[in-house]
């Protein structure tokens, strides 16, 4: 009996700390992801400063009445460099993924805060087409739905990785459409892809939290510290793409613009 009560005792101890090391996991990778998003619209923000004027002297193409794009905002925004910064992201985060098992823990994580520079360039230009205050108010809407969202992932009993493989069919599907309506530049297929935007990174939102925290319980045994290091960049990376995702295509229904 005594043994047996010192076998419960140890479980108990052993089960207290995977615990303690999954909220801790947990908070780094929503530490990381949230640090990636300041440095994202930090970014944005700056680089849109730079790209307007509203000294005509200065403009190299007219925007509206009164702002101007200079030569910096006309390379990014009006030459064939806009493609190139277009799809910068989506090559950065193929590349990241190919070479995370090189990585460090702290190098990941140099090259997740890079990444998010990268991306606040490439989504600079919302601050030339929508208005300051319906990015605020989208963005805190957008931060309401992943908080919830992301909760329902990491306390729903219900397995949601056959969620998995439909998000991701339906991810590329979206992918292919976005490209394609860039050629037909159709406002009826836009909308239909935000909306389906919005479902599909939704769902993606609840299904990487419960991923992130199931990979957690299954290595934390292991006592690599540096592989969980870079499971939570990674992590940070999956939730933060949802988010940024999220928001742009709320953004695009809701945003009121210029």
């Amino acid at each position: 009996m005594a043994e047996f009560d010192t076998i419960r005792t140890g479980a108990g101890v052993r089960a207290a700390q995977i615990d303690e090391g999954l909220r801790a996991h947990m908070n780094k990778v929503y530490g990381t992801m949230s640090v990636g998003m300041l440095i994202t619209f930090l970014a944005a923000w700056a680089i849109s400063g730079l790209a307007v004027t509203t000294d005509p002297s200065a403009a190299a193409a007219q925007l509206s009445a009164d702002k101007y794009l200079t030569s910096f905002g006309y390379s990014i925004y009006a030459s064939p460099l806009k493609w190139v910064i277009m799809f910068a992201p989506l090559a950065f985060v193929f590349g990241f993924g190919a070479a995370i098992n090189r990585l460090s823990a702290a190098g990941a994580q140099v090259v997740f805060y890079a990444f998010a520079a990268v991306m606040g360039l490439s989504i600079s230009s919302i601050f030339l087409v929508f208005t300051g205050q319906s990015i605020i108010q989208v963005f805190l809407i957008t931060a309401i739905a992943f908080a919830g969202l992301s909760l329902y992932g990491y306390t729903t009993k219900k397995d949601l990785s056959g969620m998995g493989t439909f998000l991701i069919m339906g991810l590329i599907g979206l992918i292919v459409a976005m490209i394609v309506n860039i050629f037909l530049a159709s406002s009826a297929v836009a909308f239909a892809i935000s909306v389906i935007g919005v479902l599909i990174f939704a769902g993606l939102t609840a299904y990487d939290t419960q991923s992130i925290k199931n990979t957690y319980l299954q290595m934390a045994h292991s006592g690599d510290q540096e592989w969980l290091g870079k499971a939570a960049i990674m992590g940070a990376l999956s939730l933060y793409l949802d988010f940024i995702n999220m928001f742009m295509f709320l953004l695009q229904l809701m945003g009121s613009r210029e």
